[in-house]
């Protein structure tokens, strides 16, 4: 099976084109074009997504995109076109909705049964998983062999816009444990990068200075760490580390990035632990723009290897917003028959 996917949730234009095999049991994906119009450097002198810049940007590229895809296409046939719908920001979303009922119209010429799926944004980070860098090698036959081995999964779902803890009894059916209750923690990490004067994103770059630094230089807040929940919130310990800085101003910035950095991942980590415990999860799934954080993969592998399970993340660059994940929700809610309805769902959830 044959899918386009086109994403335009926030700053990324992606367009992907993937042949998807192997139904639930045993699923497969093989990229044959993974496109990504990047707008960082648009963003970047205001700190952040600016919505109205990144649909102008959208609806720019995204028929520079697809001409680049149609010579890809060629005259193969197209079977499912996935665009995402939900969550993200409005203006960006209807760029891309909007488009694909063009695309849509165009591919229809070709296959008057092609499926248009209208695919959940989280739901593609949540099937990252089984993306891998190479896209098909002996580890993913392994991996798939041994799919149902993985249930229950304990799945942490982590970026600028989501922090979300849930248990996953199968690719189809899975429960929402815990979320934050205010900022997500890659919203924390961009926030605080601006506090100590650190460029957009501020992820990578707190990441960068936290290598050089001191994780226990500064004692930052643990929030909600204690909690018998699985909530989050990282607000109080963007404020703590904004008071830390108003007062000390001559503060090293590697110290401070680190010890935000570590305050932040061990509260991530030791929920994941608790999650893990408590379900007597099989298999640790991590997902998200956030889990391109070195620091936090290695934790989480470790205690994965304690625990004697898996620990499974996407290859780094399907971690940040791309389409091929979109095709393989998109592949996901074909075979579960469920679609959504194709217009643009700012808050859609999980």
């Amino acid at each position: 099976m044959r899918i386009l996917a086109i994403e335009t949730s926030c700053d990324e234009t992606a367009l992907a084109l993937l042949e998807a095999t192997g139904g639930l049991t045993s699923p497969k994906f093989v990229i044959q074009k993974n496109i990504i119009s990047s707008q960082i450097a648009i963003h970047r002198p205001f700190g952040g997504v600016v919505p109205n810049l990144a649909k102008r940007e959208h609806l720019k590229n995204l028929p520079i995109l697809f001409e680049e895809m149609e010579k890809e296409i060629g005259k193969k046939k197209i079977d499912i076109l996935a665009v995402t719908v939900g969550p993200g920001l409005e203006p960006a979303l209807w760029t891309g909705v909007e488009f694909s009922k063009k695309v849509l119209k165009k591919l229809r010429v070709r296959n008057p049964k092609l499926e248009f799926i209208g695919t959940n944004h989280m739901e593609g980070h949540l099937y990252s998983f089984l993306l891998s860098q190479k896209t098909v090698n002996s580890k993913f036959e392994i991996l798939n062999s041994k799919l149902k081995k993985l249930f229950p999964a304990i799945a942490l779902v982590v970026s600028g816009g989501h922090t979300i803890i849930l248990r996953v009894d199968s690719l189809t059916h899975w429960k929402k444990l815990g979320e934050t209750r205010d900022d997500a923690v890659g919203e924390a990490f961009d926030k605080v990068a601006r506090v100590l004067g650190l460029p957009y994103p501020g992820g990578p770059e707190i990441e960068k200075h936290a290598r050089k630094g001191n994780p226990t230089f500064i004692s930052f807040p643990r929030p909600m760490l204690h909690s018998p929940d699985y909530e989050f919130s990282f607000s109080g310990l963007k404020t703590s580390v904004l008071y830390y800085m108003r007062d000390n101003k001559n503060a090293n910035i590697d110290d401070v990035a680190a010890s935000f950095q570590a305050a932040a991942l061990d509260v991530l980590v030791k929920k994941t632990e608790r999650a893990v415990r408590g379900f007597s999860a099989q298999s640790i799934f991590l997902s998200g723009g956030v889990a391109a954080n070195t620091a936090l993969r290695e934790a989480l592998s470790a205690k994965a290897k304690e625990f004697r399970i898996p620990f499974l993340a996407p290859a780094l660059m399907f971690n940040t917003d791309n389409a091929s994940m979109i095709g393989v929700a998109a592949y996901m809610s074909h075979l579960r028959k469920k679609n959504r309805r194709i217009t643009a769902q700012a808050h859609l959830s999980l």
